[in-house]
């Protein structure tokens, strides 16, 4: 799926070659960020997954908007598969407001609050956030995983390998740790 035309496309990608005698992914199954981006992840070792409920030809923001009110109302686990199904099933475009607001009625959840949440400042400061990351990490198609501000991979690069080679790219951070 493609951004804004405001944000760039990558410039460079760089295989990294693991040497694990039961590799499951290709060297070149996941490549290292031109800028490496800080993390948040105290310590830890930090995971960001990017993906967008729309099709390549509706804009990401307004169904960011979606994620995060019902992520801000507490709806968000009850619901996020809903919304994916209705978009990508059903062939609901809940970047419609008029249809959004239908399926939120009628999937019970309170239009007025929903309207309410999602003009709220929380949401506002998820959705800039959003849009920051997917800048400084040059997201131009999903789903891509992000592993400790440095590496990442996707789908178009691992076919059904995601989970293996994130668990790679950690064992690299790891390494290059100790």
């Amino acid at each position: 799926m493609s951004l804004p035309n405001t944000l760039s496309i990558f410039a460079a990608v760089f295989a990294l070659a693991i040497g694990t005698a039961h590799a499951q992914a290709t060297p070149a199954a996941f490549g290292k960020l031109p800028a490496p981006q800080p993390t948040e992840g105290g310590g830890k070792i930090e995971v960001i997954e990017f993906f967008w409920y729309a099709n390549p030809s509706e804009g990401w923001g307004e169904m960011a908007r979606v994620y995060y009110t019902l992520d801000a109302m507490g709806l968000l686990d009850k619901y996020h598969q809903r919304v994916f199904d209705a978009m990508h099933k059903e062939n609901v475009n809940l970047g419609n407001k008029r249809l959004r607001e239908a399926w939120l009625a009628k999937n019970g959840i309170d239009v007025a609050k929903y309207n309410d949440v999602e003009k709220s400042f929380s949401v506002a400061t998820k959705l800039s956030r959003a849009r920051q990351l997917t800048q400084a990490y040059q997201v131009d198609s999903v789903p891509r995983l992000v592993v400790n501000g440095k590496y990442y991979t996707a789908a178009d690069l691992t076919g059904d390998k995601v989970f293996p080679t994130v668990d790679q790219m950690i064992a690299q951070v790891r390494k290059e740790k100790s």
